[in-house]
């Protein structure tokens, strides 16, 4: 009897093990979902941001016959909506990709608000959330709450320390005063970069003289621009979406609103900027900048110009596609979509990327990328954190041309 029972446990393990093998072997396509903000504010950052870097990631990835699971190569099937800008539209895209479409791994948003809506969701079945558009103080405290969420470009203060340092910097200097007028977007963006900055400048020595919030979709800046003009202050900081950092620029040129130092936010960096601006955009500053030296991101630039005809945002899309050939490998290395082991790869291996070897610490990269940039002789320059390669920031900014 022991041994007939010890023969039919024998016959049972192999057929699960013959079960599991076939189950494997089945899987001929890798579903990869997304809810991302095709209309709405929104749109712009992630039109230029996000999504090129995902159809550019998965294209690559594709041609060379699919993610690598074992032996095999499987292909990527993408299954993608609009989220419309707004968070509860968001988080039931998500669920519904999750539930309905059974996808094997989820792509996050754009936008920091949409990222914090999204992140209980992602955390709730497990999927990795590498979040590159979203910068947060929260992030130490989200990465413990939600293991399974990467905050690759950091948190608020990472950035207000960098540009606090610099312009006191030019405050010791003598060539700004210390005087500061800001205003920010009332989204998660901009309600954690300007509470970090409150008391990033206080510390730095830097006057805080004008500082107020405005509700996304605001499109007239020219209120804001002409109390921060009458307040006296030399520098003007702005942690602003695209929509409004266009509108900024736009307003503070007719308005001959031209401070030594001007630090705007999202949309600097875009490629449409200084097409938009021409040489307007020099000595304009904002979050990110590139090296160029850097023979990984100029070759990135190269291939996203390829397949797009436009040059990538450069702060955070070479950050991106680095999240991106991260996962690539995390999921190559386990052989298999197992999430937890994908997790689990990523908070613990070091990985080749077009910025160089990144290891994360706490679900954040460390000092991958500059931290603030500006644009000079046509180049977004990163010059902060000092280190080989960084810039020399150039103040003041020169006067508007016509």
């Amino acid at each position: 009897m022991k041994k007939r029972l010890q023969a039919l446990s024998a016959v049972l393990a192999a057929g699960l093990l013959t079960v599991a093998a076939t189950a494997a072997m089945a899987q001929d396509k890798i579903k990869i979902g997304y809810a991302i903000s095709k209309t709405g504010p929104n749109a712009g950052g992630a039109n230029i941001t996000q999504i090129p870097n995902y159809q550019l990631w998965v294209k690559e990835v594709n041609d060379k016959g699919g993610l690598k699971l074992g032996d095999k190569r499987v292909p990527i099937e993408v299954v993608e909506y609009d989220d419309r800008s707004n968070s509860e539209e968001a988080v039931r895209a998500v669920e519904r990709l999750v539930t309905q479409d059974k996808v094997d791994l989820l792509f996050p948003p754009w936008g920091t608000g949409l990222n914090l809506a999204v992140g209980p969701v992602f955390n709730k079945y497990g999927y990795p959330q590498l979040t590159f558009s979203a910068v947060t103080d929260q992030a130490p405290a989200l990465a413990k709450r939600w293991p399974n969420s990467f905050w690759f470009l950091g948190t608020s203060e990472m950035y207000v320390h960098a540009l606090a340092d610099l312009l006191a910097k030019q405050k010791k200097a003598g060539k700004i005063s210390g005087d500061v007028a800001m205003i920010s977007i009332a989204d998660g963006f901009g309600i954690d970069l300007s509470k970090a900055a409150r008391d990033g400048f206080a510390k730095a020595g830097l006057k805080l003289v004008y500082d107020k919030s405005y509700p996304i979709g605001t499109q007239d800046m020219s209120p804001l621009i002409s109390e921060a003009q009458r307040s006296g202050a030399d520098t003007f900081v702005a942690f602003s979406y695209p929509p409004d950092t266009l509108a900024i620029t736009d307003q503070a040129k007719i308005a001959n609103f031209s401070p030594k130092v001007m630090f705007l936010g999202v949309g600097v960096a875009f490629p449409l900027y200084p097409q938009k601006f021409g040489p307007n955009t020099e000595g304009i500053m904002t979050l990110g900048g590139w090296s160029p030296d850097n023979k990984g991101t100029l070759e990135y630039r190269k291939k996203h110009n390829d397949m797009h005809g436009r040059d990538p945002d450069y702060w955070g899309s070479q950050v991106g596609y680095a999240s991106l050939q991260m996962l690539e490998q995390a999921i190559e290395r386990v052989g298999k979509i197992d999430r937890p082991a994908i997790i689990k790869e990523l908070q613990t291996g070091t990985f080749d990327t077009v910025l160089g070897k990144i290891k994360l610490e706490n679900n954040m990269p460390k000092d991958a990328f500059w931290y603030i940039g500006q644009w000079q002789n046509g180049f977004f320059t990163g010059v902060a954190p000092e280190k080989p390669g960084a810039g020399q920031m150039v103040v003041p900014k020169p006067a508007w041309k016509p």
